[in-house]
């Protein structure tokens, strides 16, 4: 029965593949939106509920694919406290005869309960078990958790340097952040008795009280940064691209005159990634490498997994692990004073259609991805109390390379409006088991 449920499926999917070929694209003009719901619950977090719309501006279409304007706006929340409210705009064509790219974010972000596993991947301790209420080993369902509340706005400019190939960047960017413990109280509201959380230390509690996080930065605090390089694009389509080089090198600078003081730190970022045709407008190949390490001072430890990037099409790019760096490797769980990733995909476009006047894609990507942390953040393990277990917190290993397999379903309207959904399964159970990701568009 299975055997034939799949002939079926294969069948139907060929068939209409068939049919989608025969279809020639809309080339799009004026003005086009997209809308994505968002709802999903989570026992500790509550539902989920908002939207995300963008906006797309083609004008004459001459350049379609490629829009001359983008706005984006979400907003969604959690009923019991985590949100996200963002505003993103980009457009090269502000400045008239000046191609010169203008990229903006503004961005309130709140998380009640988010992942903290400590520091340098391999060398601490994950134990499912202390998360886990079925388990004589339980602690607490937000033992791996912290709370964070950040302000984040970014404006970047591109330049020509070489036309269609080599391109100056150069932008400010402002970071507000408040970090705390859990709020086990507010999440605790209109529980059943025997489904509370219980009120006891968490990681994050224990690291403040131990020192690893200094006193300092428990609490948050703000950050004042410069950007500054070079950018390498030679992609066809932005939103997807089938073949061409998109290779950025630049420093973030958060330097001390700018107010912030012993956080003064500079890294830099290189990401490489290329695409090659495999099938025309059928099936790539692409893959994506980078590294971010520090150079000079010390960053923050709730600044350390932010990802920087010249330009970033979703709302929240950290890692490594989760959604946009690592699938399946638990969110943040590598995180060090630096990194290094590769991410290695099929990208299979079955369905090319149209529906009413809008191009249809459905495409989808097997994959494969690999980081490790590179450069260690200090870890004191002697100030890790007597009275505890150490190889609770540390393993006594050193750090390695982690990996995921997994594969991933795109629906893109207008190639631009693309809505995403990634499983990925860590091969270690130290990072994880199966992450499930649903959002907007492709990794990279």
């Amino acid at each position: 029965m299975k055997s034939r449920k799949l002939f079926f499926l294969l069948f139907t999917i060929s068939c209409f593949q068939l049919f989608a070929q025969n279809k020639e694209e809309v080339i799009k003009t004026g003005y086009t939106f997209g809308l994505l719901p968002t709802i999903s619950y989570n026992s500790d977090l509550g539902f989920q509920y908002g939207g995300l719309i963008s906006v797309f501006d083609f004008k004459d279409g001459k350049t379609y694919p490629k829009y001359h304007k983008m706005f984006r706006m979400e907003i969604s929340r959690y009923t019991k406290g985590s949100g996200t409210n963002q505003l993103f705009f980009d457009s090269e064509n502000l400045f008239k005869d000046k191609k010169i790219r203008l990229t903006a974010d503004l961005s309130y972000l709140t998380e009640k309960a988010l992942d903290f596993y400590g520091f340098n991947g391999a060398v601490v301790n994950f134990n499912p078990d202390f998360a886990d209420d079925s388990s004589s080993d339980y602690i607490s369902r937000m033992f791996y958790r912290m709370e964070r509340k950040m302000i984040r706005f970014t404006c970047d400019f591109q330049g020509q340097l070489i036309p269609g190939k080599l391109r100056w960047i150069g932008g400010i960017a402002f970071f507000n952040y408040k970090m705390g413990t859990v709020d086990i109280e507010k999440l605790n509201r209109g529980k059943d008795p025997a489904k509370q959380l219980p009120d006891t230390e968490l990681l994050y509690d224990k690291y403040v009280k131990w020192g690893v996080i200094p006193a300092n930065e428990a609490d948050g605090g703000h950050q004042q940064l410069i950007k500054a390089g070079v950018i390498y694009d030679t992609r066809d389509i932005e939103a997807n691209p089938s073949k061409g080089i998109w290779t950025e090198l630049f420093f973030m600078m958060a330097p001390s005159f700018l107010g912030n003081n012993e956080n003064a730190f500079t890294k830099v970022v290189f990401t490489h990634r290329q695409y090659f045709t495999i099938l025309p407008k059928q099936l790539t190949f692409v893959y994506r490498l980078g590294y971010q390490g520090t150079l000079l001072g010390k960053a923050p430890f709730y600044s350390q997994p932010y990802m920087f990037s010249s330009f970033s099409a979703v709302t929240i790019v950290e890692g490594l692990g989760g959604a946009k760096s690592l699938r399946g490797i638990l969110r943040d769980r590598l995180v060090g004073d630096g990194i290094l990733y590769g991410n290695f995909e099929f990208r299979w476009k079955f369905i090319r259609t149209k529906i009413g006047n809008q191009n249809l894609y459905v495409a989808l990507n097997p994959f494969f991805d690999a980081g490790r942390v590179v450069q260690l953040i200090g870890l004191d393990e002697s100030k890790i109390p007597l009275d505890e277990v150490a190889s609770n917190y540390v393993t006594g290993s050193k750090e390695k390379f982690h990996f995921t397999l997994g594969c991933g379903l795109h629906i893109a309207l207008n190639e631009n409006f693309v809505i995403s959904a990634n499983v990925g399964k860590a091969l270690d159970p130290q990072d994880g088991k199966l992450g499930v990701y649903i959002g907007t568009n492709w990794l990279f």
